[in-house]
């Protein structure tokens, strides 16, 4: 190697370590400073070798491409062999170089790539479930049971699961019209509180309609009626939560809800 050469090598040397520092600070806790410079020096490598390959190794020359007669003469052909003998000799002389090269691209790919671990884990099924399962215990957001007979009717309360107080996938609304109209029941329905237009709440419960209405863009469900839109942009019903009342008269699940929560994006795409 010529000193150009060496040259070269460096910044890619540089390059390798660079990216090297990158993940081992990206991977022992992620100090900026150090990822900083691992990765700023690594960039640096790259870039200066580039430049030293397009100024020093590329040759730097202007070809004519002649337009000659066939076949051409002897001595032309001859030249014209040699010239190809040495043009093989120049390429092959960076193979050095060009192995490191590769490493250097290779060790800078992986530390760009690092970094997507950052992104979290996959969100898997999580969109398409939430915490109620079979024999969940119905409970207010302070973790008391709703039994039978603590709702009169007419009126809603918003109900958790359990084992997931407040978690916003599982919170319901929970509603209580005559017996007549929910007899396995005894008047209780239970709706996803999560708009399936937006994600909004759906907070309001207008009893004489028997409506459920998101106040952030006024879609209204129908509470005897499985959740169907009545209006507004909702397209989707609202998943209905299936209950029982236990021997003990308080409210459990019987599964999750009928549908996966949330507007139609958040779920239509994985079933």
């Amino acid at each position: 190697m010529n000193r150009r050469e060496l040259a070269i090598a460096f910044a890619l040397f540089l390059t390798v370590i660079g990216s090297g520092g990158f993940i081992a600070a990206y991977a022992t806790g992620g100090n900026t400073l150090y990822e900083g410079l691992g990765l700023g020096g690594a960039a640096l490598g790259l870039c200066l070798a580039a430049l030293g390959w397009a100024f020093w190794i590329l040759p730097a020359e202007q070809v004519v491409d002649e337009i000659v007669t066939y076949p051409s003469p002897h001595d032309q052909r001859v030249a014209a062999d040699l010239a190809i003998e040495r043009g093989i000799e120049k390429i092959s002389r960076p193979r050095l170089l060009l192995a490191m090269l590769g490493g250097a691209l290779a060790c800078f790919g992986a530390a760009l790539l690092v970094p997507l671990r950052s992104l979290g884990p996959k969100l898997g099924d999580t969109l398409f479930h939430t915490a109620w399962r079979n024999g969940s215990v119905v409970v207010r957001d302070d973790g008391t049971p709703v039994k039978v007979s603590d709702l009169e009717v007419d009126s809603a309360l918003l109900v958790f699961p359990h084992d997931a107080v407040e978690d916003a996938a599982s919170q319901v609304t929970l509603v209580r019209v005559t017996e007549s109209e929910a007899p396995q029941t005894h008047g209780y329905i239970a709706y996803s509180r999560v708009c399936t237009h937006a994600g909004c709440p759906v907070a309001l419960y207008r009893a004489p309609d028997r409506q459920l209405l998101c106040p952030c863009h006024q879609s209204l469900f129908n509470v005897l009626a499985d959740g169907a839109v009545v209006s507004g942009p909702a397209d989707r019903a609202l998943p209905r939560l299936p209950l029982v009342v236990g021997d003990d008269g308080v409210l459990r699940a019987t599964g999750d809800f009928s549908s996966p929560v949330g507007p139609g994006f958040w779920e239509e795409t994985g079933g």
